[in-house]
């Protein structure tokens, strides 16, 4: 599986929403400090801090992974932003409450956006003033992080890092579809594609798909036919096109999206259409067509692009899968030369490949803590 960490790389600046919103009462006041508490452990990740892994271990309650710690730090703040959430937007009307939100200074990077590579001075914060960006891209954040511990899974536990890529995609899902699209009349073509609907649809694949591909890695532990592994892995390809949809979509809209993503996507492409292409070829050969097989095996190194974008890590790899064919074809012509002597066909006198979809969303359910908030009007 080709790594792309970008999406987990959000930073932040401070928040003290106490500074900002008039508490009522007491209970009130505590409940804001207690949020803005529970945001300084957000802050904190990406960011260089002192803190010794002993430390860190002992405020996670034992968790020995960096990543897991991360997870809970978002878990906790969570319920209570979804809370004040709920509570402000009962108010919305109110004239000040803009006010209060905008003081607030919500700000974040966007590693999805070109400029983040760009620029010397450090990286751009982007800034919103509703509350709706920041549960949107601290959602976005959540899913990031659920991806990236699976990925580290993947050495360890293929089952436990399925299951995570499936629980991103359902908080992406859950992202696109309820929370997004109540900020998109807030948001410029310069603004980060983080906080775009659209862009969170091409997380949502991106992760399915990857939850697809550990589903093959485990098939392909327990020798699963070549028929069937050349069909999941087209079903991964499918899913990245419908990424690439979304992707497109994106971009006509949001102006500071970085290319980077449409790479990763086009990369991974390649390696699961080339896979596909050589199971499909191993099967139709151990079916006694052979010539059948060199024509899907030289179809498939024929279209792939030479010039490539993209890090030479996935680079790399996609040249290991066409060495693999290269060897697999020279093998197959030398076989039918000297033995079957068939007919090789080409273009569409080739099967085409049939792709087929298992990875599914694991549902997020948003919690929140149903305390009372009592602001000032």
């Amino acid at each position: 599986m080709l790594q792309f960490k970008d999406p987990s790389k959000l930073r932040t600046k401070k928040i003290v929403f106490e500074d900002v919103y008039p508490a009522q009462d007491s209970g009130t006041l505590e409940q804001l400090k207690e949020l803005s508490s529970k945001r300084v452990g957000v802050e904190l990740i990406n960011e260089n801090n002192s803190i010794t892994d002993a430390i860190a271990r002992e405020m996670s309650g034992g968790l020995t992974s960096q990543c897991e710690q991360d997870i809970q730090k978002i878990q906790l703040y969570l319920p209570l932003l979804e809370n004040l959430v709920q509570h402000v937007d009962l108010i919305s009307d109110e004239p000040r409450v803009f006010g209060w939100t905008s003081n607030l200074k919500i700000r974040w990077t966007s590693p999805l956006s070109h400029s983040s590579f760009f620029n010397l001075m450090g990286p751009r914060f982007f800034q919103i003033d509703k509350l709706q960006f920041e549960l949107g891209i601290v959602l976005f954040f959540y899913g990031a992080q659920l991806r990236e511990l699976a990925s580290q899974d993947l050495v360890t536990d293929l089952v436990q890092s399925a299951t995570l890529f499936r629980k991103a995609a359902g908080v992406y899902h859950y992202l696109a579809h309820e929370v997004l699209p109540s900020l998109q009349g807030a948001l410029t073509p310069e603004g980060p594609p983080e906080a775009m609907s659209s862009m969170s649809s091409v997380m949502n694949l991106i992760c399915l798909a990857e939850a697809q591909i550990v589903t093959i890695m485990k098939a392909e532990e327990k020798q699963t036919a070549d028929g069937l592994l050349a069909k999941l892995h087209c079903g991964v390809v499918q899913l990245l096109d419908e990424a690439m949809e979304f992707y497109s979509e994106t971009a006509k809209e949001c102006k500071n999206i970085s290319i980077v993503l449409m790479d990763y996507i086009s990369c991974s492409k390649v390696v699961h259409e080339l896979r596909s292409y050589k199971y499909m070829a191993q099967a139709v050969k151990t079916e006694g067509q052979i010539g059948t097989g060199i024509g899907l095996l030289t179809l498939a190194l024929n279209k792939v692009q030479r010039n490539l974008g993209g890090m030479e890590s996935w680079r790399a790899i996609i040249k290991q899968d066409m060495d693999t064919m290269n060897d697999l074809l020279r093998k197959y012509e030398h076989e039918n030369e000297f033995v079957w002597h068939e007919k090789v066909p080409f273009d569409h006198h080739l099967p085409l490949p049939q792709g087929k979809k298992i990875a599914t969303s694991i549902p997020y359910h948003p919690e929140r803590w149903e305390r009372t908030l009592a602001l000032k009007i």
